[in-house]
Order: structure tokens, then sequence, then C-alpha cells
């Protein structure tokens, strides 16, 4: 019969994309409202989604932890397109944004980012994941280790532990205090996009911690601040060179 298939169980695939779609309805509502992804770059001219795209698009162009991280992309065969990979899209609670795994679109959360530098993090925080999508095969859905491993880099990498960050959360002076801040801030993101308790979280993001937290990609150190992040991009520019010319 003609409509036989549709009575079976789905697939691992199936519930997979299931399984995707229903953590971003949780966190990015706008994302399967019409079964498509949310605003382009020209589609609306609301005050926060203005501001959201020229924040965005002074980010692409000058931030340089997001210039080595686009030019890693392009490298790995995952080019980024400004209008294709980027939405500016309202969300539910805190979130600031999100990587939606399903789409490869990176979610920028108009009506909770600030202002640019805040735009700076997040961006290059959700780069980070679209790096890792791009070069492993990442199971964002159903193995919380994978998300834990992601977290703990972007957390890492991005510069969301700087020392001006902490200061403003009034975080300082504690042994070992970057590592404690990407731990924390990993379980606190993995907290805000997966209906699990803090306990497995934390569980997670120990068992992948020390192996994650030293994976430098594509960095090759822990950018600090702006100057190592130069710094980075120019290494990888020269490291890219000279592999070509093998």
């Amino acid at each position: 019969m003609a409509g036989a298939a549709d009575e079976r169980p789905p697939g691992p695939a199936a519930e997979e994309q299931l399984q995707q779609q229903h953590v971003a309805c949780q966190v990015l509502p706008e994302r399967l409202a019409e079964g498509k992804p949310g605003q382009g770059f020209l589609s609306s001219f609301f005050t926060n989604n203005q501001k959201c795209q020229l924040m965005l698009l002074k980010t692409l162009e000058t931030n340089p932890y997001v210039k080595l991280l686009l030019d890693a992309m392009k490298h790995s065969g995952c080019a980024v397109n400004r209008e294709r990979h980027f939405s500016c899209e309202d969300c539910n609670g805190n979130v600031s944004g999100g990587f939606d795994a399903s789409t490869s679109q990176i979610v920028l959360c108009q009506n909770n980012i600030r202002n640019q530098a805040h735009m700076n993090r997040v961006v290059t925080h959700e780069l980070i994941h679209a790096f890792d999508h791009c070069r492993a095969h990442v199971n964002w859905f159903t193995d919380v280790r994978h998300l834990a491993c992601s977290e703990v880099r972007a957390a890492n990498l991005s510069g969301d532990c700087s020392l001006i960050n902490e200061i403003f959360r009034l975080h300082f002076g504690l042994k070992q205090h970057h590592q404690t801040c990407v731990r924390d801030r990993a379980i606190l993101s993995i907290l805000a996009v997966r209906n699990i308790s803090k306990e497995v979280a934390q569980k997670a993001v120990d068992e992948v911690f020390e192996s994650c937290f030293n994976d430098h990609e594509p960095f090759g150190r822990i950018p600090h601040n702006k100057t190592y992040a130069r710094y980075a991009h120019r290494d990888f520019q020269n490291r890219d060179r000279y592999y070509s010319n093998i």
C-alpha cells in the first residue's frame, strides 16, 4: 500500500533530525516557524535586526579571532557566506547565539546581544562550533561529550574567559582561574541548550576537559586577547603558505 511506509518507525537519521529540530525550537523558536531559516540580511529593517546586521558586518571585517576562523573554515573546505550562514533572530531566555547543525547556520540573538564587543565574542564562540562541525563528525544531539568538548574549546579560545570579562563578572584571583572559568562556562552553555541535570553536564565536561582544553586549533595557542589572535592569524597564514609549497 502507498501509505504503509509512513507507519514504520523512523530510522536513526530521521530520529536525529527530529531531535535537532526539537532542540532548535526550544532555544531558537523562529528556526522552524515556517520550515525555513530565519530572516536574511535584507529581509527586515526592524531596529534590532538592522543593528545586529551592522554589528555582524563589522565583526566579520575587523575582528582578528573571526578573521582567523573564517580563513580556517575556508581552508577546511567550509567557506562561510554571511547571508547564508548567519541569521539575526529573536531567541528565548538569555541565550546570545547558537550553532544550528541542522542548517549549518549561526543564529545571533538580536534581542540579547548588547554591543559590539558582545557580538565579537558570540560570533567567535559560534564559529568555533562551526569549525568543529566542519572538521569532525560531531554528534551534537546524541553524545553530550561531543557537545561538551566543543563548548570547552569555545570557552577557551573565544576570549569569553579573558581577564577583562572575568573582572566584569567579579570573578578573579583564583589559582588556575582560566581553567575554572572555561569549565564553568562550558557547563552553563550545555545547560542552556540541553534539558539535562547539572551533574550530567559537569560529568561530560570533566571527562573531556583535558584533551579538549589542550586542543587549540585553528589558533595554535590560547588567544588571550586581540594581539594574541593577530599573531595566531599570521602564523596560520604562514603555515598555510608553507604547506601549499610542499
